[in-house]
């Protein structure tokens, strides 16, 4: 039987039964005692001392270890730019949070902590340090044998991501564009036609090799992607006739199509960018332009997904924007 005292302005609650732990707890009100207690007695009535001591030990689990041991047992298990990734959010989780106990960050400290996030990090990141903190707290549960913990991202509001860049090519910008980085390198140029025909990533251009262009059926195949599932992207005439041309500069058939690296690349496109007098205009942008054109051409919204890897139709609609001109095209028969 629960035992409740008052001590001063509060009330205290001992419990001790035979075999287990002794349990006591301090509130404010006989009320709040009088539930916690009936709470615990129900607990162990269900539960062997065995188990009952597990929790406890379990309430006392540090975030700081249970971050280590995540790191340790499942990031071997993600990509390596994941792993890369995660490894930041978890270093900085412990450096604020690891002292915390894990059973004790529940809905309402999990709110404080996104409004701290919130003075420094976008929406974006925010629900990547949430995914990593409720993965977390499902591979505790089920693998580490913690099954009385609450997962704490289940119980609050996920920041709304803003609205996708509606950034296109305007006017006569791609030709400018194009001219610019010919002058700078052909290489460059035939890389922002790829984009703007394929719809990939700048990484998935980058990374491609020649072993997984198939000329015969007008596809590259991507095997590692960011989704981390394979696909083939369909290459139009203007895109094969853009890797055709760096077949030719290439000394070989073999390795790398590209000869530049990401963070060059890079540097070169803002500088055919400033050449050309446009602003505004991302890399990333040009994914955006390809994934539009496909739509505008009336391609299914399904293939268009798969041509460009999106993982919901939802994610590609936030980055898809339909010219003025094919929407008046659309209802006016033109």
């Amino acid at each position: 039987m629960a035992s409740i005292q008052k001590r001063g302005n509060y009330w205290r609650v001992q419990i001790r039964r035979t075999g287990y732990p002794a349990l006591s707890g301090t509130f404010d009100t006989k009320a709040e005692a009088n539930f916690w207690a009936a709470q615990q007695e129900k607990t162990l009535s269900e539960q062997t001392p065995e188990r009952v001591v597990q929790r406890l030990r379990d309430q006392d689990y540090a975030l700081a270890h249970a971050l280590d041991r995540y790191a340790l047992d499942i990031l071997p298990g993600k990509k390596p730019t994941t792993q890369r990734r995660d490894m930041g959010i978890i270093k900085r989780l412990k450096a604020d949070y690891g002292e915390m106990a894990l059973a004790r960050i529940d809905g309402q400290m999990l709110s404080g902590m996104i409004r701290q996030w919130q003075t420094r990090l976008s929406a974006n990141s925010i629900r990547l340090y949430l995914a990593v903190l409720s993965h977390l707290y499902n591979i505790a549960r089920k693998e580490w044998g913690m099954v009385d913990l609450i997962n704490p991202v289940e119980l609050v509001r996920k920041p709304r991501l803003p609205q996708g860049r509606d950034r296109r090519l305007i006017g006569d910008e791609e030709e400018r564009l194009l001219t610019a980085a010919s002058a700078m390198n052909p290489e460059l140029a035939d890389i922002v036609i790829v984009a703007i025909e394929t719809a990939m990533r700048q990484s998935e251009i980058l990374g491609l090799e020649w072993r997984h262009v198939h000329w015969l059926d007008h596809t590259c195949y991507l095997p590692d992607t960011k989704n981390g599932t394979a696909r083939i992207v369909p290459l139009s005439v203007r895109a094969e006739a853009a890797l055709q041309r760096q077949q030719q500069r290439a000394t070989g058939k073999d390795g790398k199509v590209w000869r530049y690296t990401n963070d060059g690349m890079r540097a070169s496109y803002f500088k055919a960018l400033k050449k050309a007098g446009i602003e505004g205009l991302t890399f990333h942008d040009l994914r955006h332009e390809a994934t539009s054109r496909f739509c505008e051409k009336a391609i299914p919204m399904m293939t268009v997904q798969a041509i460009t890897g999106h993982k919901s139709t939802q994610m590609m609609k936030r980055y898809t924007h339909i010219s003025g001109k094919t929407l008046v095209d659309a209802v006016r028969g033109s």
